[in-house]
């Protein structure tokens, strides 16, 4: 097979162009697979995802680009050409001349996605030393691995300097250097490159090779907000996100800020006060309605006659575990038989905990009853088992238990 023509590497800005189709395969999934002469459309490859877009064929209809991909493959003579295959929705037929249209809206992101994550990881290497050592630009994320820790400071410092870079508006270019020139560039690598190797400058911040679509000048990307840190594999992973996407980010906080403004009726500078003065308060109310459950439990449980020897309650779905627990392990100081609780209801179901009072009676023969009448799930040991059983009528439970 010929070589194909790689459009995408004549500029970035390319966003329709004309073809022949070289073949076309149905693939198992219901699409197909067309490889052309030439195409605009760049692949998945160095962790970005592919153009999208639609191919006209000669009647005019349109043929779904849904994913692109690139692939080293022998020839006859021996070596190795790149074959790009075009996932589309219809067939086409050998020979039939095509008209490429990029979705420009998906492939402009990708740029100033991409473009901002060079200058990132750009002022990383020249000023912590750390390499990009992963990264992955899709529809909804952009991240990249670094092998050295970045402080929230540090982070802080670095998306200042990077927007900076974005309003100084500097050249972005992208070239094959011969090979007496590459050796003596100095640019960031992920890994040994041969052959033609591809360099993206962004002028006075990175060097690097790289294969994908940039823009030209770096105020194209418009703006970069990092949106997450995390620690991973001894280094860390940085999230981003650049121009359109970013402005959409920031919007969505925004309208949360001004929905919490308007709900605790302040400025949005008051929120994070107004938010802790609330949990404050909820655990005050927590604190002091646990105090009255107890109470009340304590109450309750005066009530029961002293010489009854199984105790079983029924609580509403409410009732917690500690609640439970509080629960039977009083009864077992007063009642020598098996002392319990269901909480939850007839439709839903029930939580259940069970211990055994001053007789010490197993609590494995009240579990066999639950599992095998009652489809009950949990375990535990002789002296206590809890767990729970699917919606059933309480009473038949209570009373199969009693017979025991």
């Amino acid at each position: 097979m010929k070589k194909i023509v790689e459009i995408y590497y004549e500029s970035a800005y390319i966003k329709e162009f004309d073809a022949s189709v070289l073949s076309c395969e149905a693939r198992k999934d219901g699409n197909y697979d067309v490889i052309l002469d030439r195409t605009a459309f760049f692949p998945e490859q160095g962790g970005q995802g592919s153009d999208v877009g639609v191919i006209l064929d000669e009647n005019g209809v349109k043929h779904e680009v849904n994913h692109v991909s690139i692939k080293n493959e022998s020839e006859d003579a021996g070596g190795f050409t790149a074959v790009i295959r075009h996932v589309i929705d219809k067939p086409l037929n050998k020979g039939d001349k095509v008209h490429g249209v990029i979705d420009w809206n998906h492939r402009f992101s990708n740029m100033q996605q991409h473009t901002g994550e060079h200058i990132f990881s750009g002022v990383v290497s020249s000023e912590y030393g750390y390499d990009n050592v992963g990264f992955h630009l899709s529809d909804s994320e952009v991240t990249m691995d670094y092998n050295g820790i970045l402080t929230e400071e540090n982070i802080r410092d670095i998306e200042f300097k990077v927007n900076r870079a974005i309003w100084e508006n500097v050249p972005v270019i992208c070239e094959f250097p011969d090979e007496q020139t590459l050796k003596s560039l100095d640019y960031r690598s992920k890994k040994e490159l041969s052959g033609d190797v591809r360099i993206v400058t962004v002028k006075g911040y990175d060097v690097c090779a790289c294969c994908a679509p940039h823009v030209e000048r770096t105020g194209e990307i418009g703006i970069l907000k990092v949106i997450g840190l995390q620690n991973y594999k001894g280094g860390v992973r940085v999230n981003i996100l650049c121009g359109r996407r970013a402005l959409e980010y920031m919007t969505f906080w925004q309208q949360i800020v001004d929905e919490l403004s308007r709900s605790f009726t302040t400025s949005s500078d008051n929120i994070i006060s107004s938010v802790n003065k609330l949990l404050s308060e909820n655990a005050d109310l927590k604190a002091e309605l646990s105090c009255a459950k107890d109470s009340l439990i304590e109450y309750e449980l005066k009530e029961i006659p002293s010489d009854k020897e199984n105790v079983i309650l029924v609580k509403d779905a409410a009732t917690d575990g500690n609640s439970m627990r509080k629960i039977v392990n009083c009864l077992v100081q007063s009642h020598d038989g098996f002392c319990g609780v269901f909480a939850g209801s007839d439709e839903k179901g029930y939580k259940f905990v069970f211990s055994s009072g001053q007789k010490k009676k197993d609590l494995n023969e009240v579990m066999k009853v639950l599992r095998e009448s009652f489809l009950a799930k949990g375990g535990g040991n002789a002296l206590m088992v809890q767990g729970s059983l699917p919606g059933t009528k309480i009473t038949d439970v209570i009373e199969k238990i009693e017979e025991l």
